[in-house]
């Protein structure tokens, strides 16, 4: 029970990481599928 739960916040530690780092690093959903050709009405 101890192995699975030090894993589940394993993986929670990496993907807040890997999240911060890719934002930091310009890799965001946001910046990466937002172009100059968007209707903003």
């Amino acid at each position: 029970m101890k192995a699975m739960l030090a894993g589940f916040a394993l993986i929670a530690l990496i993907a807040v990481g890997a999240d911060l780092t890719l934002d930091g690093v310009g890799f965001s959903a946001q910046d990466r599928n937002s172009g100059t050709a968007v209707r903003l009405n």
